[in-house]
């Protein structure tokens, strides 16, 4: 889809800190960075939302969710859990349409409301050489995990 910010992701002709990539599937660190190490993981082929998917499509990206979320774990030590989020469509709170999974790092100092999530955004405390350095670090998890 032409006009789709992760499509154009996946075309690379905007730049991002893909994690993981392979024929069907990207990961990349969400610009926003709710909690360090937050993670989108998205299908190649455009889909809106989970309403999109087939059942091979759904085997061949949620079979790599516990992959991708093991190594952005391994990455820090403080890492307590991970909220697994997949918001569809405008009344979800979907902000992007093309389907995506966040991976959302849960430290023990966070505060937390009662789904334990808060929204507030980190992008402005993390610079390019910081988004590198955890790109890395979960690259070399994953390989540690193969």
């Amino acid at each position: 889809m032409s006009d789709c910010i992760f499509c154009k992701i996946i075309n690379k002709e905007i730049p991002s800190y893909t994690v993981y990539e392979d024929n069907d599937i990207l990961a990349f660190l969400d610009i926003s960075q709710v909690t360090k190490g937050h993670t989108l993981v998205i299908p190649k082929r455009h889909v809106e939302n989970i309403f999109e998917y087939d059942a091979e499509l759904a085997a061949t990206v949620f079979a790599k969710i516990p992959e991708i979320a093991n190594a952005v774990k391994k990455h820090d030590t403080a890492i307590k859990g991970m909220n697994i989020l997949n918001n569809n469509g405008k009344f979800a709170h979907q902000s992007v349409f093309h389907s995506h999974i966040h991976l959302i790092p849960r430290y023990e100092d966070e505060a937390i409301d009662g789904f334990g999530l808060k929204w507030n955004t980190h992008e402005d405390d993390y610079s390019p050489e910081t988004f590198n350095e955890l790109t890395k670090s979960i690259k070399a998890g994953l390989e540690e995990i193969k």
